[in-house]
């Protein structure tokens, strides 16, 4: 029997094709979408063994020659889904440290903190995130007390679940030397207790690297176990490439070790934490891509306002259930274009986190002013823009302007955003379908680990509006949802393309790489709930397997 014949009787789920030689993938449901957005079928896909697609057949296309053959058995098989903004590391540091995301009370939290504590004596520091007021229902911050009254002999700090508030312990307030005299920094703001100018534990924004500026820095085994198991999840649950926002010197290095070592499978494109640190990752302009397509610095990242939760996005009018206030712009608008027209005079590309609907205004005006000196393909990026000025919606249809949203935030914010802003300013709130009818390009992704890197969870609310008990019936705000293969396309060539990677990966075209996924149902046909529960089989990226679900 020819080596071909034993390969195809094996199957798909039992064979990892290496990738030096030709592979043939045959009897498959395949799915890819165009750039009209329209579904194009196919039943054959043969890779060369540089892991780039040599041939898409349909069913009626006689099979060619390949030193490795491997029966699809008639399973659908998708482009490999892109996540255009998440945080590689957290995902993987949420794996190893104290997780609160799934906590319904502040008294659940506080015995999942003890738990922690008592699994982890000694004397050194507790580290969490995922907290979230809101969800408890508190109707307020934590307090320092909250936490002392858990642990108070040893410093612990929490990060809220958008990443932009800190919860600390007053033990960790004393090692840092906070008191009532010290003052709120710029961008940034300390949580007093009422009446006092005592702090009361979280620290907002800018406020909390009072705080984590004391926080031992993980050392590099510890990083390189944290992006392992990043890449085990991610890789386990379809996302074959990821846009890194907000990497470190310290990340990119780590990221670079496994390079080295054959051992980085993800595809990361990767955005500096500024532009200190992208000078000193990649000196004068982007640098190459590496390892097969798998690690590029595409540009920076940088920080205009913070978030709802913690009302630090930046608006235009106070906030309806704080009216004294509007919330924290952490740059100046000289400081901003200072810091864009620095990345830009070296073509890196700019992205620019952007929640409230003065954040964005701010943003846009100064891609308009810096548009003229920086011509070409710029594709500048907003971060979220999660509320905008109906007056600014078409704006973003201008310069080539890339609008990075998740939409697993609109399900998580609905009761907070329509309390933060009130009925009369959701008009522009998680605006997918007005921004992209303005001529902006949608690229989607989960801002992990703030929200579950779950890519079939954000597909289903990018085209229902609804969370995963089907609320409200009939989607919030139902007419700013996109279709269903816009939605695909959000999550692989739009996401690609927002990261300078169309011609690369994203779609399943001769020539680009052979990223896929294997899926046990048709994503086309499912229903919102069943595409929410859709079980990944196999993860392929470059034309090699990297995750199967059986574990071979």
């Amino acid at each position: 029997m020819k080596l071909r014949t034993i390969l195809a009787a094996i199957g798909l789920a039992t064979l990892a094709a290496p990738a030096a030689a030709d592979t043939l993938i045959f009897n498959v449901d395949g799915i890819r979408i165009d750039e009209q957005r329209e579904i194009d079928r196919f039943a054959a896909m043969l890779i060369g063994d540089d892991g780039r697609i040599l041939q898409i057949l349909d069913r009626k296309s006689k099979l060619p020659p390949a030193e490795y053959a491997v029966d699809g058995k008639g399973r659908t098989v998708i482009p490999g889904l892109i996540d255009a903004h998440l945080h590689v590391m957290g995902v993987g540091f949420g794996a190893l440290t104290l997780d609160l995301s799934e906590t319904r009370s502040l008294a659940e939290a506080q015995a999942k903190i003890a738990e922690f504590a008592a699994a982890n004596p000694g004397g050194q520091w507790i580290i969490g995130r995922g907290w979230n007021q809101e969800i408890w229902g508190l109707g307020r911050f934590p307090t320092a007390a909250e936490l002392d009254t858990v642990v108070a002999d040893r410093p612990v700090v929490l990060e809220r679940v958008d990443g932009h508030a800190t919860w600390v312990n007053s033990k960790a307030m004393e090692l840092a030397g906070v008191t009532a005299q010290t003052r709120d920094p710029v961008g940034g703001r300390i949580e007093r207790v009422a009446g006092t100018r005592n702090p009361s534990g979280v620290f907002v924004d800018a406020a909390s690297p009072l705080i984590y500026n004391l926080v031992p820095e993980p050392r590099p085994r510890e990083r390189d176990l944290a992006l392992q198991k990043a890449q085990d999840k991610l890789l386990s649950m379809g996302i074959t490439a990821a846009a890194d926002m907000g990497t470190s010197l310290d990340d990119w290095q780590t990221f670079r070790r496994a390079g080295d070592r054959g051992s980085l499978k993800l595809r990361i494109m990767a955005y500096a934490a500024g532009v200190e640190a992208m000078e000193k990752i990649a000196g004068p302009g982007p640098t190459p891509w590496l390892y097969d397509d798998k690690l590029r610095l595409n540009g920076v990242k940088l920080y205009l306002d913070g978030a709802l939760g913690s009302r630090g996005a930046w608006l235009k009018r106070p906030y309806s259930d704080d009216t004294g206030n509007t919330g924290l712009p952490i740059l100046r608008p000289d400081q901003l274009r200072n810091m864009m027209s620095r990345a830009a005079m070296d073509n890196f590309q700019v992205a620019v986190h952007a929640i409230g609907d003065a954040a964005n205004a701010e943003v846009l005006s100064a891609i308009e002013e810096l548009a003229a000196t920086y011509e070409g393909d710029r594709r500048w990026r907003i971060e979220h823009a999660q509320v905008v000025d109906p007056a600014d919606l078409a704006r973003f249809g201008k310069y080539g302007i890339i609008a990075s949203m998740q939409p697993v935030h609109q399900t998580s914010d609905r009761l907070m955003a329509e309390a933060r802003l009130g009925p009369d300013r959701l008009d522009g709130a998680y605006a997918w379908n007005s921004i992209e009818d303005a001529g902006a390009r949608l690229a989607f992704g989960s801002d992990a680990p703030v929200e579950s890197p779950d890519p079939f969870a954000g597909w289903a609310t990018a085209f229902t509006r609804e969370d995963a008990q089907g609320q409200p019936f009939g989607g919030w705000l139902p007419q700013e949802r996109v279709t269903r293969e816009g939605g695909l396309a959000g999550f692989s060539a739009d996401a690609a393309y927002a990261g300078f990677a169309d011609g690369r990966f994203g779609r399943l075209v001769v020539g680009e790489r052979a990223d896929f996924i294997v899926l046990a149902r048709d994503p086309m046909l499912a229903s919102p709930a069943d595409l929410r529960s859709a079980r990944v089989l196999e993860t392929w990226i470059g034309g090699e397997r990297v995750f199967a679900a059986n574990g071979e």
